[in-house]
């Protein structure tokens, strides 16, 4: 394993945080809160290790990859990854509250926190998935080149006017 699979990792971790979640959704619906907890704990560990193998994938690459083509689509994907990264930065606290709520037993609070956090979470784990379909999967970017730092030689460099 590479730094560079590393996008196609955190996407099959968002996929499976998203698993989670709907098992979770369905089973505290079906009374089964046991499920649900295990369900829930499984999603946000896997939370997690996604954001453990995200900031290793940026710390350790030059460059983002920039969605460039087809410039019809930059817009949507733009929305796209903005609704993502704000949501992404507004669940990290409300997941903690939530979490916190039913490990104190306070479950009426926790109901009402988790009717905001469980969608915004699916939204954000889902459109995680969907920024590294469209990024890498159905409109691969070009590879960058990167300019050399160091200048050409002076016979190679035009003459100043």
């Amino acid at each position: 394993m590479t730094i560079q699979d590393l996008p196609l990792i955190n996407a099959c971790l968002n996929g499976l945080a998203t698993l989670f979640l709907t098992l979770g959704f369905v089973f505290i619906k079906q009374g089964n809160k046991t499920a649900h907890r295990n369900c829930m704990v499984s999603a946000f560990v896997t939370s997690a290790v996604f954001l453990t193998c995200y900031l290793i994938y940026h710390f350790n690459t030059e460059g983002v990859t920039k969605f460039v083509e087809p410039g019809w689509f930059r817009p949507i994907y733009f929305i796209i990854l903005f609704t993502h990264v704000v949501l992404a930065v507004v669940i990290l606290p409300l997941i903690f509250m939530t979490f916190s709520r039913a490990l104190k037993g306070r479950y009426e609070l926790h109901k009402k926190i988790a009717r905001w956090t469980w969608p915004l979470w699916m939204y954000v784990s889902i459109t995680g998935v969907v920024i590294y379909l469209l990024l890498y999967q159905i409109f691969p970017q070009p590879k960058g080149t990167k300019p050399d730092p160091t200048p050409p030689p002076a016979a190679e460099q035009p003459a100043a006017e």
